[in-house]
């Protein structure tokens, strides 16, 4: 990845996109955004919409539509395009007809010679990711997805409010399936250096039957959200500004993506949300939570179910 230009090709124009552009034009994390769109009107038009605000942004970011051919050079591709998840659905039901359109992507921006990282935000987000990869063949840590770095925020989000601090000193990650297979590792779970648990345990007011459903209100969190308006996109978007500023900086900073593992606790062929190094050239490393018996056998039984349904698509 250059040094000089940061540059995103965002393939996808919906709610969960224009929230991405949005939030990257206000926090000034790039240089320059080309919006990719089936339909090139739409893009044209929110390429202007957005433009016609930098007057008033803290950046001079380049805003415009494009098609796969102005992908080439650029660093990061971000891909938001996918049917969204309705009401009554699950995210495995997207799973066929998103595995077409994730193909049809990665296919166009490769062939355009776009040789950059590729960060999957469309659903089932860890089985999509898996595509892409084996679509792009790049190497390891160039493909990934944004996988629980979401249900992780409202995990914190949660227990900040549950506790009555502040979100940024809670410690603690939903990890496996960006879905209802996902859980939260709660021996690793910590309010600045106090375990959660025995912070529980220490208090009148808390017990595991409240984590029980803080963790069980994250994995509904979705589906009350589009239940009540019909699409999840805030949210998401800010996860996703997020993992690219990290990329961008070079942070270095710890996010819970969907990476591909080969060997972390024991599992490997699969994609699936755990903590990652991320940085400049994507994800680094992953990190090895030291995980329960318990907490361990569930992630195994969310990376079967990843692998299984990977294989329907094959």
């Amino acid at each position: 990845m250059r040094d000089d230009k940061r540059k995103v090709a965002l393939i996808g124009t919906g709610m969960v996109g224009m929230s991405y552009a949005f939030a990257m034009l206000n926090r000034n994390i790039c240089d320059e955004i080309v919006l990719v769109d089936l339909n090139e009107e739409r893009a044209e038009g929110e390429a202007m919409d957005l433009s016609h605000g930098i007057p008033f942004a803290q950046t001079r970011m380049r805003i415009w539509s494009g098609n796969y051919s102005d992908c080439y050079d650029a660093d990061l591709a971000v891909i938001t395009a996918g049917a969204p998840q309705s009401p009554g659905e699950t995210r495995m039901d997207l799973l066929h007809k998103n595995a077409k359109i994730i193909t049809a992507i990665v296919n166009n921006l490769v062939g355009a010679g776009f040789n950059g990282l590729i960060l999957v935000a469309s659903n089932p987000v860890d089985i999509m990711t898996m595509v892409a990869a084996k679509v792009a063949g790049f190497a390891r840590g160039r493909v990934f997805g944004s996988g629980t770095t979401l249900d992780t925020a409202r995990l914190r989000y949660s227990l900040g409010e549950h506790f009555d601090v502040d979100p940024k000193n809670v410690h603690a990650y939903v990890i496996g399936e960006h879905g209802d297979s996902e859980f939260v590792p709660w021996s690793q779970a910590m309010i600045s250096t106090l375990p959660v648990t025995e912070l529980c345990r220490r208090s009148c007011d808390c017990c595991n039957g409240d984590l029980k459903d803080i963790a069980e209100s994250v994995k509904e969190a979705a589906y009350t959200i589009i239940n009540a308006k019909n699409a999840t996109y805030y949210g998401i978007a800010m996860a996703l500004a997020r993992i690219t500023a990290a990329i961008f900086s070079d942070e270095r900073s710890i996010l819970t993506l969907s990476a591909p593992l080969m060997g972390e606790y024991g599992e490997s062929g699969v994609c699936a949300g755990v903590p990652c190094v991320v940085g400049r050239e994507g994800v680094k490393s992953v990190v090895e939570l030291l995980l329960t018996d318990d907490e361990l056998s569930k992630l195994h039984s969310s990376c079967e179910l990843l692998r299984e349904n990977f294989k329907k698509l094959n």
